[in-house]
């Protein structure tokens, strides 16, 4: 497995993984798929700002496959969060369980270091206990848990908060 920086001819794999995970997962709290090009233009948005949009290939006989991505963006957009970001990270259904989400948080964190980010954020279903296990795995602490202020399939979701301080820094 190679993890490299995304490009827009990894848009519709990149699509396809998001569009999943919509459809049959809680990972993502939409309802609308998107397109190829809805993705070029988010990854050309978080690339303006200097943020990376990771992806993961796996050697096929055809050659490269992209099996998940990862990116992060800004938390919220006030100045006084500046140093914060808010992560996501998505496998293809084929691809879950073989350590690439792993591989992808884990090659994101020193990217937001080098962005001289100070802590990065996971909003993450309650529900979803194989995200919560990777990101405590790579260090997140839980920091809030949000009973049924997220809705999906019919029920509403509990949304739980992670976060990893990036540095030591004592001020900005």
């Amino acid at each position: 497995m190679l993890i490299r920086d995304a490009t827009p001819d990894d848009a519709a794999a990149i699509a396809a993984i998001y569009n999943d995970a919509v459809r049959t997962t809680t990972a993502i709290l939409m309802e609308g798929e998107v397109g190829a090009e809805n993705r070029v233009q988010w990854m050309a948005a978080r690339q303006a700002l200097g943020y990376p949009v990771l992806v993961a290939e796996a050697e096929t006989e055809a050659g490269g496959a992209v099996i998940g991505y990862a990116a992060f963006g800004d938390w919220r957009p006030f100045d006084g969060f500046r140093g914060t970001v808010e992560n996501s990270v998505y496998v293809a259904p084929e691809a879950r369980g073989r350590g690439v989400a792993q591989a992808l948080l884990a090659a994101l964190i020193p990217r937001a270091r080098a962005c001289g980010k100070h802590v990065i954020v996971a909003a993450i279903t309650s529900e979803n206990a194989a995200s919560l296990r990777l990101h405590e795995k790579l260090g997140f602490v839980e920091t809030a848990r949000m009973p049924q202020v997220g809705q999906k399939f019919g029920r509403w979701l509990d949304l739980v908060f992670l976060q990893l301080r990036l540095d030591t820094r004592t001020a900005p």
